[in-house]
């Protein structure tokens, strides 16, 4: 996916639209400086500043090409949805949030790396109060903590049960957010897992075993359905849910047909593994 943003000289705007694309999206964006009404209409700017999302305009398709300044611009939620609507696979989005939600700064990621190393040892979060550092993780959606200030969520893990339970090397037993969470945990922790999870069409049992680094899933034809509500919000409220395993793609189908407000799409087990991967494979490295 292309993104530009065509803008006239000094446009007091370009800054403020490229903020909030910032805020929705991780992909590379470029910016031209359009200078005269031939250039706005060869490159289809319809006020400054303009999106374009690979070569269109998602918001105003056939507008007629304009050097005036725009008095404001897509809020994010706009932004996200037009993104979305322009085909930008789920895949991809999903890694693009869920990468925002990486601390950055030592102190920070420090708490967060000891928070999934306690429930990878115990199957539940530290016990201790909430600090600073917990809650500039809960402000990122790197984890969730509950009213009381307690963790309830600390991706890939669940502090409370769930569809998706995981048995990390014969030991201990968790449960994971969805099944991309439980597809992460062994990449994350460079150790062997049983996921047991069941289809949310007719509850039947979906068993993922990776053992030294190979995959085997039972049944053989089970499928990820990835998604989110358009609404957006912290992922344990709008897309967990929704992440789920199916035992065939007939059944994943079936599903989506009958949401059909759950924008999303499904994918193979190579493609769940592989995302799987990119989402929490570096969380533990130094």
């Amino acid at each position: 996916m292309r993104m530009e943003v065509l803008h006239v000289a000094d446009c007091p705007n370009l800054l403020p639209l490229l903020e909030r694309l910032a805020q929705v999206t991780d992909l590379p964006i470029s910016t031209r400086t359009i200078e005269s009404p031939a250039d706005a209409e060869r490159f289809g700017m319809a006020g400054s500043p303009t999106l374009l999302v690979d070569g269109q305009n998602p918001f105003e398709a056939g507008a007629t090409p304009s050097l005036a300044c725009r008095l404001s611009v897509p809020s994010t939620k706009q932004l996200r949805e037009a993104i979305n609507a322009s085909g930008r696979p789920a895949t991809e989005i999903l890694s693009t949030w869920r990468r925002r939600a990486v601390p950055l700064d030592a102190v920070t990621r420090t708490a967060h790396r000891e928070v999934l190393r306690a429930f990878a040892a115990s199957g539940a979060p530290p016990v201790g109060g909430t600090t600073k550092a917990l809650e500039a993780l809960h402000e990122l959606d790197a984890i969730r903590l509950s009213p009381e200030g307690k963790i309830a969520v600390a991706y890939p893990f669940s502090a409370t049960p769930t569809r998706h339970r995981v048995r990390i090397a014969d030991q201990v037993d968790v449960y994971a957010m969805c099944a991309v969470d439980a597809l992460g945990i062994a990449p994350m922790l460079g150790q062997d897992t049983v996921i047991q999870s069941a289809d949310p069409t007719d509850g039947s049992g979906i068993t993922v075993v990776r053992r030294t680094g190979s995959t085997h899933w039972d049944p053989a034809g089970a499928v990820v359905f990835i998604g989110a509500d358009p609404g957006g919000g912290p992922s344990a409220d709008c897309c967990c849910d929704y992440l789920n395993f199916f035992a065939t793609r007939a059944a994943a189908e079936a599903w989506t047909a009958a949401h059909p407000q759950v924008p999303g799409q499904i994918i193979n087990q190579r493609e769940a593994e592989d995302l799987a991967v990119r989402l929490f494979g570096h969380l533990l490295e130094e």
